[in-house]
């Protein structure tokens, strides 16, 4: 199955791992604990099983900021801010059944934003391993 990524501009480019590592190091350490949390109660879900899951039914969450979406998306996502997710998620998700893969550029908002949904009683909430960015690099 083709990997489809919606918007971004022509020539734009995906950080490399050297920028990735920098980015994750300019995290506070809070922060970073708080996501490795979220990472150990949620189940990942690999890059190349997306489509396959989309197309049984799951619903891909991209829960960056509508600018972010707007560059570039997995086809098909809903988009709901994590700032807005706890808000706004039953409106668009209303089944707590439904599998639902949260993706952000990488990990740590995609862990942070399946740990929330869990806690509000998603059952299937997971998040997409490496985010966006790795699901590029596959198609």
């Amino acid at each position: 199955m083709a990997h489809v990524i919606c918007g971004g501009a022509a020539g734009q480019r995906t950080p490399d791992i050297q920028t990735q590592k920098d980015l994750k190091m300019a995290y506070t350490e809070k922060f970073q604990t708080l996501a490795d949390t979220a990472r150990a109660q949620v189940d990942e879900v690999n890059p190349q099983d997306v489509d396959a899951l989309i197309a049984a039914g799951a619903v891909a969450l991209d829960i960056r900021d509508k600018e972010e979406h707007d560059a570039g998306h997995i086809e098909g996502s809903v988009n709901i801010s994590r700032g807005k997710l706890e808000m706004n998620v039953e409106g668009v998700i209303p089944d707590l059944e439904t599998t639902i893969l949260c993706y952000c550029n990488a990990y740590n908002r995609g862990a942070l934003s399946a740990a929330t949904l869990r806690g509000m009683g998603f059952k299937n909430a997971k998040f997409i391993a490496g985010g966006l960015n790795a699901y590029r690099k596959l198609g």
